[in-house]
């Protein structure tokens, strides 16, 4: 292989690499965990979220905002999103004076301190 093909091929296969990698970070399965246990009011912020309900943007998967953070600390201990979810309603995770679960049942971000019911 000539240089300019070698380098075109490890330049291909690292982007591939760091693309998979930004996937790991956004859990679909964690998402329809969430969906599944919370039902989010159709048309609110929260149904209309998705993955930001976790994460900072959707550009780089990696950040995630004060509830995502709540939610990778939990999760770190109990391993079951389920019981993560739970275990991460009485907090104020965005520190808006709001708990978690009662902004989930308003249908506002609970990592977002500026949606609140």
């Amino acid at each position: 292989m000539r240089t300019p093909y070698v380098l075109t091929f490890i330049v291909a296969l690292l982007g591939i690499s760091l693309f998979a990698y930004g996937l790991a970070f956004a859990r679909p399965d964690y998402l329809n965990a969430f969906k599944t246990l919370y039902a989010p009011k159709e048309g609110s912020a929260l149904a209309k979220a998705g993955c930001l309900t976790c994460h900072v943007e959707m550009k780089d998967l990696k950040k995630l905002n004060p509830y995502g953070a709540d939610l990778k600390k939990q999760l770190e201990k109990t391993k079951d999103i389920t019981a993560a979810l739970k275990a991460i309603e009485p907090l104020d995770s965005d520190k808006d004076g709001v708990k978690n679960i009662d902004e989930i049942k308003a249908g506002t971000l609970p990592g977002d301190p500026k949606s609140k019911p």
